[in-house]
């Protein structure tokens, strides 16, 4: 018996968001951290966005530059907002972490959770032009995410959390891909147009992210030698680790 059109887009967005909690499992064999391995992994959580957000900027140019282009302002908009706001708030608490690390901990997830947001829109919508197209595209934002998941834990399991709550702070950040493909497939005409923008959006605020955030507190432990080398090497195996995966 068929599933029911509606149950098999959340079926596929939901198994995308968990794929992202596959991210921190590499931690579960690296329980101790140094702060030359902090440094790297900021620089390599760096990359793996970097490359991310490259990705998003070609799909939504090819859907619609002027809307991407709009997408990214909003994105950097907003992301600088919240990091205004969580600015010198030394009493934020997120499980173990505080101050500083706890900023950090939210900035990261919340924007990968923007992210979610796009990439939601993007199942419902292929599922649209049919299962075949809706299946692939599923499946290649799973593998997308994988990454994705491992450049949060890269950020939070060297400040303290566990790679278990890595894992769930990964699969929470992708939630809204399955609550956001039901409506973009039941109401396809209409969410197609801001998809450039949502891939815009999350763009820009991963590339703040990078550069604001993570890049500079990378060069407190390591060189800028060793960081551009790092950033090269994760973009490099984002790319590759996609390609083969999805061949």
């Amino acid at each position: 018996m068929p599933l029911d059109p509606v149950v098999l887009v959340f079926l596929a967005a939901l198994l995308t968001a968990i794929a992202t909690g596959l991210g921190a499992l590499p931690f579960a064999f690296v329980p101790h951290m140094s702060r030359s391995w902090l440094g790297a992994s900021n620089a390599f959580a760096a990359g793996l966005m970097i490359a991310a957000s490259l990705s998003l900027i070609v799909e939504g140019v090819m859907l619609g530059p002027w809307r991407t282009a709009t997408g990214a302002l909003i994105g950097f908009v907003l992301i600088r907002l919240a990091h205004h706001r969580l600015d010198g708030r030394q009493d934020l608490h997120v499980g173990e972490l505080h101050g500083a690390d706890a900023k950090k901990a939210l900035l990261i997830v919340g924007v990968m959770t923007i992210h979610s947001f796009a990439e939601g829109i993007g199942v419902g919508v292929a599922f649209g032009g049919g299962d075949d197209l809706g299946v692939f595209i599923s499946a290649a934002i799973a593998v997308h995410n994988v990454p994705e998941g491992l450049a949060i834990a890269l950020v939070l399991v060297p400040r303290g959390v566990s790679w278990a709550m890595a894992a769930w702070w990964a699969v929470f950040s992708s939630l809204p891909q399955p609550l956001m493909a039901v409506p973009a497939f039941l109401f396809v005409l209409w969410f197609e147009p801001f998809l450039p923008v949502g891939f815009g959006l999350a763009a820009g605020a991963m590339l703040w992210m990078t550069t604001s955030e993570l890049i500079p507190e990378a060069r407190e432990d390591l060189s800028d030698r060793r960081i551009a080398a790092t950033i090269v090497v994760a973009i490099a195996l984002m790319i590759a680790f996609q390609e083969l995966v999805l061949r």
